[in-house]
């Protein structure tokens, strides 16, 4: 089994001062008892984060700096791509764009609280000033999400795209894709924010006191190829994907964060080390958003026990270092 652990360490001040404060005693062990594998480094302007990176991996998805095809890839699995090929593929999430002076910052998706019933009307309205610009959005089937739609178009062929967890909470400028293929894409924006402005949904919305729905955000672009490894790793993952961080730290929440680490050192990796006890194959590896670090099951001389006794690596040293 492999673990990951997205915001293992966070990118927030608050929360990175926090790090010195953590107890986390079964992380502790697998220190004690792990090798220091490899490393992952990226950087803060990346459009797609670190942990993407080691999750698409795993899978045996491939693809530059926001092109990992993971929109193409979903596709593939639903038998879209016999139809419409295996490039051109994207994901279309619904947002919020909270409009400031002097920036436009998008709140985090998932923490709408989209209902799917209020997403399929949205969809029905959104769908037709799409498909004028010969972007097809496909609705979710069951046990789909119903507030990420695929979409399939000329627009996304080869184009880079920010993961929402770069920007969510922050400024889209940065993020936004600024290519002559994208200059659709940033009409249909201003289109959705006309159209959504009035719609019943953010009526109602606005009624409860709930964020509206006035823009949506492109990710996921990339061209798949379904090589037997790729295939292989798709249909039978290892890596179990652990995000109870990802929320304090995007909100820079320090007590917030350190108390889904301890639910998780209590939880999940108490797990591993019974696992590694037992002598089951185990792998974690720690995320922050710009890097990573796996920790690997393997034999330890007994010069490394001796020093991991007298001088053992403590969590918060290597999580400082992603």
């Amino acid at each position: 089994m492999h673990t990951l652990i997205s915001y293992a360490a966070p990118p927030g001040p608050l929360a990175r001062e926090a790090l010195t404060r953590l107890g986390l005693p079964h992380l502790a062990q697998l220190l004690q008892r792990m090798g220091i594998g490899a490393r992952l480094q990226g950087q803060a302007n990346d459009l797609t984060p670190v942990f993407e990176r080691v999750l698409a991996q795993s899978m045996g998805l491939e693809g530059a700096d926001g092109l990992i095809p993971w929109a193409a890839h979903e596709a593939h699995q639903l038998g879209l791509t016999t139809l419409h090929g295996l490039d051109g593929w994207a994901w279309i999430t619904p947002c919020h764009w909270n409009v400031q002076s002097d920036h436009v910052e998008m709140s985090d998706p998932l923490q709408l609280g989209l209902t799917p019933r209020d997403a399929a009307t949205l969809f029905m309205a959104m769908q037709p000033y799409f498909a004028e610009d010969g972007i097809t959005l496909i609705a979710p089937t069951a046990g789909q999400s119903s507030t990420r739609w695929l979409a399939h178009g000329a627009a996304f062929v080869g184009l880079p795209t920010a993961s929402l967890d770069r920007v969510a909470g922050r400024s889209v400028d940065a993020w936004m894709p600024r290519q002559p293929q994208a200059k659709p894409l940033r009409r249909l924006q201003n289109e959705m924010q006309m159209l959504l402005y009035t719609h019943p949904v953010n009526d109602q919305r606005t009624q409860f006191r709930l964020p509206i729905v006035n823009a949506f955000w492109v990710s996921g672009t990339g061209t798949y190829s379904p090589t037997p490894t790729a295939t292989h790793a798709a249909s039978a993952p290892t890596c179990s994907v652990r995000d109870a961080l990802r929320v304090p730290a995007l909100n820079d929440d320090p007590a917030g964060w350190a108390l889904a680490w301890h639910a998780l050192d209590a939880s999940t990796l108490a797990h591993d080390v019974q696992r590694l006890a037992q002598g089951e194959p185990v792998r974690v590896t720690l995320c922050s958003d710009t890097g990573s670090v796996t920790l690997e099951a393997q034999p330890l001389s007994a010069w490394e026990r001796l020093r991991r006794r007298i001088a053992p690596l403590q969590p918060h040293q290597l999580l400082s270092t992603l």
